[in-house]
């Protein structure tokens, strides 16, 4: 049993700002809290942040990795309800970049009280496709080359990904970061969570949430498409779509401004 010190330690937690509002900031796969600090300080004006490290990520502490509890999403969220757990928190915003949208969908399924709200950054139910109904963006075999890939030349797998991901018409510092942030992950712990993230279908759990939820999609996005957007608010109780006029993956990096003005919005309203 981790107690409350492990479990900050564990996941690197860190807390700043002030305000009746505690905002969750929940990094993404081959990322670290500090991929926030695009967005901390504005949102740290009105509320209390809580940021933190996925174990296996950032500066997280991996001793306590365990391979079979990161093989799936649940536990992931796991992490994400020990922490609210740990700090007395209830009705927080979990923001949730990229995977971490579904992962904080299944810490508000199965712990409502926690979570009174999700913000989800470039969210995706299932990056797989599904036809006739259903598009994810990738084939199954596409997905299984690129975890081969991680195992084949990892370095030359984050170069692949990174300005996929960012989106090649951003900041080359920015691809840049993420490629360094995908290689400074040990290949082991990542090709774990990424056989977690590329293979999940949580299509099905969208509706279980009761948490009204922003949904923030780019225009432009090669793993989540604004089609995958309007299929999540579609299948969920409470779910506002907006589409920022951009290109990747990243929004919170890079277009800071537009993200802290829809989550801010997004918090105060009744």
């Amino acid at each position: 049993m981790l107690t409350e010190d492990d479990i900050m330690r564990r996941n690197n937690v860190r807390m700043t700002g002030s305000g009746d509002t505690t905002l969750v900031l929940a990094h993404g796969f081959g990322c670290d809290q500090n991929m926030w600090r695009f967005v901390e300080g504005d949102l740290a004006k009105d509320h209390r942040v809580v940021l933190f490290d996925y174990c296996g990520s950032g500066q997280s502490d991996v001793s306590l990795y365990d391979r079979d509890r990161y093989a799936s999403l649940e536990g992931y969220a796991e992490d994400v309800v020990e922490i609210h757990d740990a700090l007395g928190l209830k009705d927080t915003v979990l923001v949730g970049h990229s995977v971490s949208s579904m992962i904080g969908l299944l810490a508000s399924i199965s712990r409502p009280e926690l979570i009174s709200k999700l913000v989800m950054v470039c969210p995706s139910p299932c990056f797989l496709n599904d036809p006739p109904g259903y598009h994810g963006g990738f084939e199954r075999a596409d997905l299984e080359e690129l975890i081969s890939l991680m195992d084949k030349n990892y370095i030359g797998w984050a170069g692949y990904l990174a300005p996929l991901v960012m989106g090649q018409t951003n900041p080359d510092d920015l691809v840049q970061e993420l490629n360094d942030s995908f290689c400074s992950t040990d290949p082991v712990l990542a090709k774990n969570f990424a056989m977690a993230t590329f293979f999940a279908d949580n299509r099905q759990d969208l509706s279980r949430s009761k948490a009204p939820a922003l949904v923030l999609q780019s225009a432009r996005d090669s793993l989540a498409a604004p089609e995958i957007g309007a299929f999540i608010q579609q299948n969920m109780l409470d779910a506002v779509l907006r589409i920022v006029e951009a290109d990747g993956h990243c929004l919170h990096m890079t277009h800071p401004r537009d993200v802290v003005r829809e989550v801010t919005a997004f918090v105060s309203a009744a």
